[in-house]
């Protein structure tokens, strides 16, 4: 569920340590913890499958369409909050009869005729019609894009991350409830073709001169993942022999950029798949497939249907985020946007404040796949170059309940935070065990940060909670201050939470690392053969180090 950028807004999050002295605390209105909350209009339902039925239109921008929402009662309840931004509600129905609701905001508040009793499953239907919000930036300002590809014909993406799919769509807007399947029919004009999620099930052309394109996702599907992509496609096929089997693989360029697509895809695709497949388990939606869509933005996970706009260049937009190297010679939005089919779309958080267990993991996987291509030594150098974009500008996890996402440094604070973790288990199969067992463990679930890292903890056999506090709910890198007297480091910990005691590697011999454990208080040992001049910390580790007998920088 990526929104890729190298800065994205920060928000102050409130965690387990005091927020930074100059950070502000962010308002929070009605509004954000209708969005962000699970409230007793929304506390009583769950849904179980979403019908979306939507006519897009670019002539005039706007979209018609109805959703059936189909739930199960899990305690009688007479009011349902459904969400939908803007758009006009034609009428909502259950049962045969139209029902009454009221709007606060973006929130629909439907009064419910029928009972409503405890394991019944029900549905509600509703039709709508407008302008949805315009994308002004997408896939960071999110909303619909209407754009021309290069041709001049009509180009057409949805990207609603952190909007919410309420933008376009009637439905319960909450990462903590997904459907356990969805059908899609998407109508756009004649010679256009829409990709959704899923698998194609049919399209009929339409006597008023539209096709309808329906789609069916046999798996749970978080919200914001469901993806309209409308355009002048080609399409071509083929199959990776992976860990549960054939999975079918479907690209869907323009047609005026096929050729370039069969080269860049063709060439990333299954060794992504295969590396991703061993660090973090099977492919999470052979049901579905997996699909790259070409599209008018830059890039986002949409489930089973990978946004891709990266113009079919190597790196991100033709750069090395790293800035080594290691960064080019693979397209980083066929990689990225496909690692959140692991973390993001099998694992996902149930409030947007814990969205580092998407990006974080993600931007991980990058450097997993440099280490699959081109060894370790290279997926370490470029998982620590990517550090130089990290801003410290607030904690990375934001406040809970108001649909609200804490700093961009989810990105590469987090994959770094993950990379020095690694460090910590100090063996690779462990760690990989720990990576897939993840996903065993929580796939097709909506999980909190807190379970990710209590799970984290116990498989790794130490107490890593302080560590994930550093690094998730502070702005301060971690300091190791040492002094170095004859053969004897003296050191510890500063600008840490309290009780922070993570071990760290460093030069005790001559061009060798070896584990110190260091405190908040002084402790020492001895060096051999090592002087000021030449001590160094393990650069894996994402620390800094300072000498404290050393003058002070002006």
């Amino acid at each position: 569920m990526t929104r890729i950028r190298i800065l994205l807004p920060a928000l102050l999050a409130l965690g387990l340590a005091a927020p930074a002295a100059h950070a502000q605390q962010p308002r929070f209105t009605r509004a954000d913890t209708l969005r962000g909350s699970i409230g007793p209009a929304r506390a009583w339902w769950d849904v179980a499958f979403y019908d979306l039925n939507v006519a897009v239109s670019p002539a005039d921008s706007s979209v018609r369409g109805f959703n059936r929402i189909t739930y199960r009662v899990l305690r009688p309840a007479r009011e349902m909050q459904i969400d939908l931004q803007r758009l006009e509600v034609d009428s909502i129905v259950q049962d045969g009869r139209r029902l009454r609701y009221r709007r606060d905001g973006d929130a629909l508040f439907v009064a419910l005729q029928a009972p409503q009793a405890a394991n019944a499953r029900k549905t509600v239907t509703v039709h709508y019609h407008g302008r949805p919000r315009v994308a002004a930036r997408a896939p960071w300002d999110g909303g619909f894009v209407w754009a021309r590809d290069p041709a001049g014909e009509p180009f057409i993406a949805t990207a609603v991350q952190g909007l919410g799919a309420s933008a376009w769509w009637p439905n319960k807007d909450t990462q903590a409830d997904e459907p356990d399947s969805m059908r899609i029919a998407v109508t756009v004009p004649r010679g256009m073709t829409n990709v959704s999620n899923g698998r194609l099930r049919d399209s009929v052309h339409n006597a008023d001169g539209t096709t309808t394109f329906t789609w069916f996702v046999a798996s749970p599907i978080n919200n914001y993942g469901v993806a309209v992509n409308a355009g002048r496609y080609a399409h071509f096929q083929d199959v990776f022999q992976g860990e549960k089997g054939p999975l079918t693989l479907d690209f869907w360029p323009l047609a005026i950029h096929e050729q370039a697509a069969r080269r860049q895809w063709g060439r990333d695709v299954k060794p992504m798949l295969q590396c991703f497949e061993h660090w973090f388990g099977p492919y999470p939606w052979y049901e579905d497939g997996f699909k790259l869509v070409e599209t008018p933005h830059l890039g986002m996970e949409h489930q089973s249907a990978v946004a891709y706009g990266n113009g079919y260049r190597d790196g991100y937009r033709g750069q090395d985020l790293s800035g080594t190297g290691r960064g080019l010679g693979w397209d980083f939005i066929v990689v990225h946007e496909s690692g959140h089919e692991w973390f993001g779309n099998h694992i996902t958080t149930r409030d947007l404040a814990d969205m580092w267990v998407h990006e974080g993991f993600t931007n991980y996987s990058e450097s997993l796949f440099v280490e699959c291509r081109q060894g370790k030594e290279a997926g370490a150098e470029y998982v620590i170059g990517v550090r130089t974009h990290v801003q410290n500008d607030a904690p990375i996890v934001a406040p809970y309940g108001v649909n609200a996402k804490g700093s961009g440094d989810m990105y590469y604070k987090a994959g770094n935070m993950l990379h020095t973790i690694r460090q910590l288990v100090d063996d690779d199969e462990r760690w990989r065990g720990i990576l897939r067992g993840l996903n065993e463990t929580f796939g097709r679930r909506t999980v909190t940060g807190a379970q990710v890292t209590e799970y984290i903890s116990r498989q790794a056999g130490m107490d890593l909670s302080r560590v994930f506090q550093q690094y998730l709910t502070t702005t301060e890198i971690p300091e190791l201050e040492y002094r170095i007297q004859g053969n004897r480091l003296s050191f510890r910990w500063t600008r840490v939470v309290p009780g922070f005691d993570m071990p760290v590697r460093v030069t005790l011999t001559p061009g060798r690392y070896a584990r110190i454990r260091p405190t908040t208080s002084w402790r020492t040992t001895e060096l051999r053969g090592v002087t000021a001049a030449d001590f160094r910390v393990d650069p894996n580790f994402y620390v800094t180090a300072r000498n404290a007998d050393a003058p002070a920088t002006p």
